[in-house]
């Protein structure tokens, strides 16, 4: 029979890191919970334990008491072996979180570009002060993800153009590596929130569903099969450019060498934050915000349902656009507009997408409050980190 010398190895690492995901997902564990919920021994269970207390990545945290004999030591993941850092970054600052491996943020700050138009200053700029509040050197860092508006090329990992964010073009994914020393990752600020949404959120125990932001601009992230669409280019989701009856084209949506893609035209022109807030005053509502004039309308009853339904059948023409193309089994409304919405605009969307097309989709008002784009870089950057311990 042939030998493998390399299976012992192997063997280790898979039961290390079987070991390792489960303290992750679980919390403090037993050697015997261990074994039992992995399938190992309890001298591999052992040998396990060893091996990770030996790399620093796990501890006895404390004892749980057995009907019979001694305690049993309970055993944790260290949560100070790994760091990482997410950053939401928007036209007017950048938020900047650190979170050990467990993914407990531990420090959060905003910083304002205050006239800076260098990214990689303004990036630079965040981390450090996340990482001095946090006081984790930055060196400990073992995942960077960045969430950022506009179009970021998957193949390359380089933003591709952002109609907010017109300092950052190609080139610009090498350079903040290279003022950081380490590797990162730029991903789109939708589908990070689509990230939190399926870890945190209603889409939990969803393979396939969009998310619709409405806010400033509009978009959409795409799951399918528990994984983020981004298309070739990394323009999947790119819906406000979506041709829709009785509205121009959106015309010069290409972006060239010092000048950026037009955002007139197309859905956007009907359902971004500023059109409903144009909206809303021709319906008697005015507020600071879009999210301000939809409280209203919530809060005003039927006075506000003929705008509460104005902006449902808007929504509508985007998502029965693509149900008919994905049939998701979900659809999130998220974004300011969608949050201050609730279920009284969630059903109406419901009620209009059927009534021009022939699927009902499932429609939910975003479940993840606060930074959902922050909250979804530290879970991207927490997978990164992870799995650089896994193969270590």
């Amino acid at each position: 029979m042939e030998r493998r010398p390399g299976v012992p190895r192997l063997l280790r690492e898979i039961n290390d890191r079987a070991a390792l995901e489960l303290l992750l997902a679980s919390g403090p564990l037993t050697r015997g919970q261990i074994g039992e919920l992995t399938g190992l021994s309890k001298v591999t269970a052992s040998q396990t334990l060893a091996r990770l207390e030996e790399r620093g990545l796990v501890e006895v945290v404390g004892e749980q008491a057995g009907n019979r004999g001694p305690n049993a030591a309970l055993y944790g993941v260290i949560p100070s072996c790994a760091y990482v850092a997410g950053l939401e970054v928007g036209p007017d600052s950048v938020t900047a979180a650190i979170a050990d491996i467990n993914g407990d943020v531990i420090a959060e700050v905003t910083a304002v570009p205050d006239g800076q138009d260098d990214p990689v200053s303004v990036v630079h700029n965040a981390v450090v002060k996340a990482c001095r509040s946090a006081k984790v050197a930055l060196s400990r860092l073992r995942g960077v993800v960045i969430g950022a508006p506009g179009v970021v090329d998957p193949r390359t990992g380089d933003v591709r153009f952002s109609f907010d964010l017109p300092h950052w073009h190609e080139g610009i994914h090498e350079a903040l590596a290279r003022d950081l020393r380490r590797d990162l990752t730029i991903e789109n600020d939708v589908n990070l929130a689509a990230i939190a949404e399926r870890a945190r959120g209603a889409a939990q125990t969803v393979d396939d569903f969009v998310l619709l932001w409405v806010g400033r601009g509009i978009g959409l992230a795409v799951v399918l099969g528990g994984r983020l669409h981004r298309g070739r280019s990394g323009s999947a989701g790119e819906i406000g450019y979506l041709p829709v009856p009785g509205v121009p084209l959106a015309e010069d949506v290409k972006a060239t060498p010092g000048r950026l893609p037009s955002l007139s035209g197309g859905l956007q022109s009907l359902i971004s934050a500023e059109a409903v807030t144009e909206l809303a005053r021709e319906f008697g509502f005015s507020g600071t915000s879009a999210a301000d004039c939809v409280t209203q309308a919530v809060a005003a009853g039927a006075r506000g349902d003929r705008l509460l339904d104005e902006i449902a059948s808007r929504l509508a023409l985007g998502v029965a656009s693509v149900c008919v193309v994905l049939d998701p089994g979900l659809v999130v409304l998220a974004g300011e507009v969608g949050q201050a919405g609730g279920t009284g605009l969630t059903s109406r969307v419901e009620e209009a997408v059927a009534r021009i097309c022939p699927i009902r989709p499932e429609v939910v008002t975003s479940e993840v409050g606060g930074k959902p784009v922050l909250r979804g870089a530290v879970l991207a950057a927490l997978d990164q980190a992870r799995e650089d311990i896994f193969a270590s």
